[in-house]
């Protein structure tokens, strides 16, 4: 190479040394850790999927982990009846909507038997007389506390079918009808889910108190059936003949939201025994990983 070419190579190439030194001091060291790894699901939906190939009846199941946002889904668009985890994104509604001013805990819900009345779960089919009013507070935690039936049809009609449809088919385009005898998915039911954690952290009080009913209702054999009894477990459970159904959120170590609906089971407490089974498989995979960063959400023991 000539002398003058080679002197001008020699200074161009110290110019670029020069200016990706530069850059590096302005972009920093952070740009030079590596990215972070995303878990690895094979292994625990191999594992699910052995233990379904045992099982007679259809499982629907979504998982969310909330540390990485990694989804597995396992017949996630099956549609299945939601049974009484349909109550979850009606009564979200509801606390959305005292959130923004539009409703008020006090305001008061007047029974009517011919409209309202409803079998099967709950203790207002056996306390409520026709014109009893009751708050929406009330309604609203023994919709989810004691999954009343009748609560739940008094606060579709009160927040309004229309509207209780609306914000059902924004999160969950599948879903057919907020009751339980309609039709749902399992991805839908992690929408209804996600949107419950996401209003948590935004609107603390409410959301929190929200979280906290879900985490003390009367049945609780479902998704925390086998997980550490001290585990806060936010979940709204469901059974209608030959269906059982739950939802929730795990607030383990590495947290998690994870949805099981089953259909064509033997009976309501092999369904559940079932979905307890599928809830520790996951469980026990997510105590392998990193935990999670704090997520300061607002819910108590």
């Amino acid at each position: 190479m000539p002398r003058r070419k080679r002197i001008y190579f020699l200074a161009a190439l110290l110019t670029l040394v020069v200016l990706v030194f530069a850059a590096g001091q302005l972009i920093g060291p952070q740009s030079l850790k590596p990215l972070a790894a995303r878990p690895d699901y094979h292994s625990m939906k191999q594992e699910v999927e052995s233990y379904l190939n045992t099982l007679p009846g259809t499982y629907g199941i979504y998982f969310k982990d909330l540390e990485s946002g990694e989804v597995v889904g396992i017949n996630e668009k099956e549609a299945i009846p939601p049974a009484s985890t349909i109550k979850l994104p009606v009564v979200l509604y509801l606390y959305e909507q005292v959130a923004a001013g539009k409703l008020d805990w006090r305001d008061r819900v007047r029974y009517n038997k011919n409209t309202d009345y409803q079998g099967g779960a709950g203790d207002l089919q056996f306390s409520a007389r026709h014109g009893d009013t009751y708050s929406l507070r009330c309604l609203a935690t023994i919709s989810i506390t004691l999954s009343d039936n009748i609560a739940h049809n008094m606060l579709v009609r009160h927040l309004g079918y229309d509207n209780v449809m609306e914000f059902i088919k924004r999160l969950g385009p599948d879903t057919t009808r907020p009751f339980g005898s309609a039709s749902t998915t399992a991805a839908d039911m992690g929408a209804f889910v996600e949107e419950a954690f996401k209003f948590a952290q935004s609107n603390p009080e409410q959301g929190g108190r929200f979280l906290n009913d879900l985490a003390h209702t009367i049945y609780h054999v479902g998704l925390p059936g086998k997980l550490p009894t001290k585990l806060v477990v936010p979940h709204k459970e469901g059974s209608i003949i030959g269906v059982a159904t739950d939802a929730g959120i795990i607030f383990s170590r590495r947290p998690y939201i994870l949805v099981v609906l089953s259909k064509g089971v033997s009976d309501e407490d092999t369904g559940f025994k079932n979905i307890a089974e599928i809830s520790r498989i996951i469980y026990d995979h997510q105590q392998t990983l990193p935990a999670a960063k704090n997520l300061n959400l607002p819910i108590g023991s």
